[in-house]
Parts: C-alpha cells; sequence; structure tokens
C-alpha cells in the first residue's frame, strides 16, 4: 500500500523518506514487509502521501511482523519452555550470549548479505531471546565453546574484547555454566559441528542441529543419547567455569 502510493505521487524511497524525516532503507523495509509500519509514521504518510487514514488503520490493525527465519523458529520456541539447554558450538559465540555489536557483526557477515534495516530487525530479535536466561526461575543453561570462535575478530577487535568482557558477565549468572574447550586438546567429540539440547518442562529432550541451508529437530531418542554421549565428552575435556573465567582474564589482557 505504501509502495502503491509513492508510485503514483512519481516519488522516490529517498523522495518520501526526506518527507517523513526517514532514510531510503527503511521506507524500502517498510514497503517489503521487512519493518513493522508504526501507527505514527503511518499518520504521516497518509498526510504526505494524500491518503484519507488508510494506512493509520492498517498499522494499527496489522500482526506484528515475524523476523525470526523460519528455520530458527523451532529452537527460538523450545528456549523460551526448556528447563534445561545445552550448547555447543565451534565458529560464533551462542546467540544466547552475543552483545548487540557483535550479533551485529555476526548478521552482517552473511552471504547473500542483509540490508542494514534487516541487520538491525535480526539483531533485536536475537536480543530478544536473550531474556530466557534471565527469567525469575531461570533455567540450567551450560555452554562449551571451541576456543577459535574466542579468537574470531569478528566486528573488528573492541568488538570482540567487549564481547569477551560479556562471556565474564554471563558467567556469573545464576543457572548459567560456559566453559571452553582449548584448541590444544588432541581429539575432539563433535567435529560434526554446533548442536543444542533442550529438556522442557514435562522432561522431553530434543536436539536442535543448524547447517549452512537449514535446520532439524531431532526428537529420536537413539540420536539425542549420541548427542548427550557427545556433550558430555566435549565438557570433560573442556576447561571447568573457574579455569575458563582465568582464559578469559588472560584473553583480555588482564592479570
Amino acid at each position: 500500500m505504501v509502495a502503491a502510493a509513492r508510485i503514483a505521487k512519481n516519488l522516490t524511497q529517498k523522495q518520501l523518506g526526506e518527507l517523513v524525516n526517514l532514510d531510503a532503507e527503511t521506507i524500502a523495509s517498510i514497503e517489503q514487509g521487512r519493518r513493522a509500519l508504526m501507527p505514527n509514521i503511518a499518520e504521516l504518510l497518509d498526510e504526505v502521501l494524500g491518503l484519507p487514514g488508510v494506512l493509520t488503520v492498517a498499522a494499527r490493525n496489522m500482526p506484528q511482523i515475524d523476523v525470526i527465519p523460519p528455520w530458527a523458529e523451532p529452537l527460538i520456541n523450545l528456549e523460551q519452555k526448556a528447563v534445561a539447554l545445552s550448547s555447543y558450538q565451534n565458529q560464533v559465540i551462542p546467540g544466547l550470549l552475543q552483545t548487540e555489536a557483535y550479533a551485529r557483526a555476526v548478521f552482517r557477515s552473511r552471504t547473500p548479505r542483509y540490508t542494514d534495516g534487516e541487520v538491525t530487525d535480526q539483531t533485536t530479535a536475537r536480543l530478544d531471546r536473550q531474556t530466557t536466561l534471565r527469567r525469575e526461575k531461570p533455567m540450567q543453561a551450560s555452554f562449551v565453546i571451541w576456543e577459535p570462535a574466542l579468537a574470531c575478530p569478528l566486528g573488528g577487535r573492541a568488538v570482540l574484547q567487549e564481547q569477551l568482557r560479556h562471556l565474564m558477565v554471563c558467567s556469573e549468572w545464576v543457572g548459567v555454566s560456559i566453559q571452553i574447550l582449548p584448541l590444544e586438546r588432541p581429539s575432539h567429540p563433535a567435529l560434526d559441528g554446533p548442536f543444542v539440547l533442550l529438556e522442557t518442562p514435562n522432561y522431553q529432550h530434543i536436539a536442535y542441529i543448524e547447517s549452512q541451508r537449514g535446520s532439524l529437530v531431532v526428537s529420536d531418542l537413539d540420536e539425542i543419547s549420541i548427542l548427550a554421549q557427545r556433550y558430555a565428552m566435549l565438557r570433560t575435556q573442556a576447561l571447568n567455569p573457574e579455569e575458563t573465567r582465568d582464559l578469559l582474564n588472560r584473553l583480555l589482557g588482564d592479570p
């Protein structure tokens, strides 16, 4: 509706944005359904485009846009209800532990590239997920991170340093355990890649596995058992939480 009205007025996205004090990318995101049209912006657009309150009515009755990619929805839904979570990551810091700047760097690394608006939307959604670790009754959350993920300077050295400091903070949260698997270990039980194990309130055990082009929710007990064994071995080979904090301090250059 916004695009049709803009074109009827012979305006470009940049020109329309200037009239309502928004950049062209934001206008494009609204037109393509990637960003919600807020009622106050809708009122301005109605006035500029000469519409009789059409966009304002639509904005007030439009369901909230879902920015979570379809392949990630199963994990998000499971996280919100889980009583226990075990996460192994080998390339990036787990999403539940990421800072805003680090998350932005992760999304900016995507190919094909996200637009600036999409990066903002995805980052906001990721940060919203993190509230599951700060519930009144927190879940038991265990994270094992392979050491190379701590050395990859996504977003630059300053972003990485901030992320490492945030890991130190997270390691003190109730119910959260963070362990680093050192690069020097001569064997590795999870070379097939990252995975997440979750336990639901009714004691159902579920695994979540991501790949380059999708994801898989696993409920088969045999497969869950294999992944649970791998995670147990990861925790055994990883530094304990105290040793992990010592390593983070050394990486940060603290005594």
